[in-house]
């Protein structure tokens, strides 16, 4: 009976070799050009997470990673229960959170916009001025905004000085940090957002909108019952990407941003490790690689169980 059963799955997996054989002969080009892809994904993102068990240790770089002494969870336990811990974490979800809700929309109104547009000259002009923000560098966006909004020249502070009577002093003001970082960005990657939209659009059958013109369906109604469940798969699928990094910003705009004023406000996850791990003096490996790890393992967490609920729920989701 055994012999039987051994019998048949090697010739059931015999089967399966000689398969993926004729398919490999009949495609090898393609998975020579998926050569790279690969080897990028194993050199830049699989072999560094050998190093993650940094965030276990207390490394030396002069003993290496497995000459450093094993101390467990002892650096997460000293990031929880530094005082500043809870401040990082709700900074970091409060900024992730608002960018998130501000930038998920208006990439779809944008879209929706430019597919009613008749005129194709208009809706090239407009896809160029939405597109070019994206291609400002952090540093010269922040330069942009301190310009904008300084206290004494600023064109914004001018403008309320003569309209209102008082200078807007936006730089000044912790409270404004959060609005002036997430619609900065917003305005810049709005553009560039709507281009994952737009391809979506072009899919549509153009006889669902020619049935519901016959029968008197205006714009509004076309775009609640053609377009909004047409592109609803890819605003999911964005939307539970964009969540995997709701506790990773990024230090370089935030950084840049921050002042003695807004520092309470300003200062997140990201830029606390960059200062503690590479500016300060004393430089730490260990504590900002357990800290990163927190986030990673964060992150898995919530696109995990969004995905799940989608999955449930709309049929929609990345697995």
């Amino acid at each position: 009976m055994q012999t039987a059963k051994k019998a048949v799955i090697s010739t059931h997996q015999s089967s399966i070799l000689q398969r993926l054989s004729k398919e490999f002969k009949a495609h090898w080009q393609l998975y020579v050009l998926l050569i790279l892809p690969i080897a990028y994904y194993i050199i830049f993102k699989y072999l560094p997470m050998y190093g993650s068990q940094i965030a276990f240790r207390d490394y030396s770089p002069v003993r290496g990673i497995t000459g450093s002494k094993w101390v467990g969870l002892k650096h997460f336990i000293t990031f929880f229960k530094s005082p500043q811990a809870m401040t990082l974490i709700m900074n970091t979800v409060s900024i992730s959170l608002y960018a998130l809700v501000a930038g998920f929309v208006f990439p779809i109104l944008l879209a929706l916009c430019l597919n009613y547009v008749g005129s194709q000259r208009l809706k090239k002009l407009v896809q160029t001025a939405t597109f070019i923000p994206n291609f400002i560098s952090t540093v010269v966006m922040v330069g942009i905004l301190f310009q904008l909004f300084n206290s004494r020249i600023g064109i914004i502070s001018l403008l309320t000085q003569e309209l209102f009577g008082f200078k807007l002093d936006a730089l000044g003001n912790p409270n404004m940090f959060r609005h002036l970082y997430v619609w900065s960005g917003v305005w810049q990657s709005t553009g560039w957002n709507s281009v994952i939209y737009i391809a979506a659009l072009t899919g549509v059958d153009e006889q669902l909108h020619e049935a519901a013109i016959v029968d008197g369906a205006s714009k509004i109604k076309r775009i609640i019952h053609i377009d909004l469940p047409a592109i609803l798969p890819t605003a999911v699928i964005m939307f539970i990407l964009n969540l995997g990094g709701l506790m990773t910003i990024g230090f370089e705009k935030v950084l840049l941003m921050q002042n003695s004023l807004n520092l309470q406000y300003s200062e997140v996850i990201d830029t606390y490790v960059y200062k503690i791990g590479i500016a300060s003096q004393g430089a730490s490996f260990s504590y900002p690689s357990a800290i990163g790890l927190i986030q990673a393992i964060i992150n898995f967490i919530l696109v995990f169980i969004v995905n799940k609920i989608s999955a449930s729920v709309s049929e929609t989701s990345l697995w």
